[in-house]
């Protein structure tokens, strides 16, 4: 004991020498984590009658980033969206119409298998229209889906790589230090990065992976990105409008898992500031003529059409056009916002070609200009507008 106290005199006497380390409380005051989740799979066990299915209907809500739900029995398993049948909703409480003219429709577009109720139950993901029958102001899809029937033959494929942040429930980053610190990590081991002191969150992205393989969407990997706390899944290469429905049932599907666990995902393009990596989706789009023999020299007329429309893509690139300013500031792997750019197996242009396309004449593009935020349907709309021309048949036309 008298030990003890000769070293605690010896520390106090000089206060500037003490470092006091503040306990950690991350996920404290978050109720979904502490919930009894044993509690609760004793009534999911529950047997249901043969001739109920739980239908999880979600849509787009007015913010255009974030995602609505609710359910209803329906008598038989829908496998299509053809036969799911519409449903409607206060569109005044999803910042999608007036109190006075609050009836919305919810239209079934694709039907994907539930992964937290299991089959035979599904969820079924929806466009918004409005009670005149047009569609709802961020209802995107049925923009890229016309194009996308228009041209059809050919063959438009999307790959995409959707990057986000986890979150603690009081805004700052899982496994940050508490109080406004930054994490003691260089970024260069984050990245594909393995090890308690340079990835967080792991389970999450796990629980994310199996979810949406289960579900039915085109998942093809995932990997921890450049930022502590920050990940990255990819959906696709798929043909046509299916990349961008898996791309949003599987943003469903990670704000339902990390509801469980307590935490939060934002998709912001910056959420911490300008000193630290931003958060992207980049776009993978080719075309039938492009992946063909020869089809590097229509790549390259793509890309001038690119250039000419530049920021007529930016100002729809992202859910706010200032946050994803904010994130292209030429650094962190990322072109100007203001400043188009290409090219091969450059990581700072806004169009990157892999160093083998021009080797083979033929490939794809990617489009590393979309903010984490951005609306996949829109983005991957106005790709086929300015590469292919508008559903009218025009060049160039304008989004809805």
């Amino acid at each position: 004991m008298e030990k003890l106290f000769t070293c605690f005199s010896l520390l106090t006497k000089n206060v500037n020498n003490v470092y006091f380390i503040s306990k950690r409380y991350m996920l404290k005051a978050s109720i979904n984590h502490i919930l009894d989740k044993k509690v609760m799979d004793r009534y999911i066990r529950l047997p249901v009658p043969c001739n109920k299915v739980l239908a999880t209907y979600c849509w787009i809500d007015g913010s255009g980033i974030n995602l609505r739900c609710k359910d209803r029995i329906l008598n038989c398993t829908p496998y299509s969206a053809d036969v799911a049948p519409g449903w409607a909703f206060d569109g005044s409480s999803t910042g999608q119409a007036t109190t006075a003219n609050s009836d919305t429709s919810l239209k079934p577009c694709a039907v994907y298998r539930d992964p937290f109720r299991m089959e035979p139950h599904v969820l079924v993901l929806c466009e918004v229209y409005m009670g005149d029958g047009s569609p709802a102001s961020t209802n995107h899809r049925k923009f890229c889906n016309d194009l996308c029937e228009f041209h059809r033959a050919e063959e438009p494929w999307f790959g995409l790589e959707q990057e986000y942040t986890m979150l603690d429930v009081d805004g700052w980053g899982l496994g940050w230090p508490k109080g406004g610190g930054f994490p003691a990590v260089n970024y260069e081991f984050s990245y594909c990065g393995i090890g308690a002191k340079y990835i967080a969150g792991r389970d999450i992205c796990e629980a994310h992976t199996k979810s949406c393989l289960y579900a039915g969407c085109d998942f093809e990997g995932t990997n921890a990105e450049v930022m502590f706390a920050c990940w990255e899944w990819q959906i696709g290469t798929t043909i046509g409008i299916k990349a961008a429905d898996d791309m949003w049932m599987s943003r469903y599907i990670m704000g339902r898992i990390a509801e469980d666990y307590g935490v939060v995902i934002t998709y912001h393009p910056k959420p911490m500031g300008p000193k630290h990596p931003g958060v992207g989706m980049h776009h993978n789009f080719s075309t039938k003529r492009m992946r063909s023999d020869g089809g590097y020299k229509f790549i390259e007329e793509c890309i001038k059409r690119l250039e000419q429309n530049h920021m007529k893509h930016m100002k729809s690139y992202g859910n706010d056009e200032m946050t994803n300013r904010m994130r292209l500031s030429g650094k962190f792997e990322t072109a100007p916002f203001d400043k188009f750019s290409w090219g091969i197996a450059n990581r700072k242009s806004s169009i990157r070609l892999q160093r083998n396309i021009k080797e083979k004449g033929k490939g794809f593009m990617e489009d590393r200009r979309p903010a984490g935020d951005c609306d996949p349907y829109l983005v991957c709309g106005l790709l086929m507008d300015t590469c292919l021309g508008s559903a009218g048949g025009g060049k160039g036309g304008k989004c809805k």
